[in-house]
């Protein structure tokens, strides 16, 4: 899938805005692949995959597009 980052929190998790989709999907530092959370920003595009959590669905193997 792809994404945007529409926010970034200092606790080392996000969320990533998905055109066509009114709800956010959750992302934590540790699903990041081949980027650091330090590296990206909000408004970076980015491919990921979707895991189901106890909270829901989250983005995993998050990459920058």
């Amino acid at each position: 899938m792809n994404g945007v980052i529409k926010k970034k929190t200092d606790k080392g998790f996000g969320f990533i805005s998905i055109a066509g989709q009114d709800k956010d999907l959750f992302f934590h530092s540790k699903s990041l692949v081949g980027v650091t959370f330090d590296e990206l920003n909000e408004g970076d595009e980015v491919t990921f995959d979707t895991e189901e959590s106890p909270k829901g669905m989250n983005a995993v193997n998050v990459k920058r597009a």
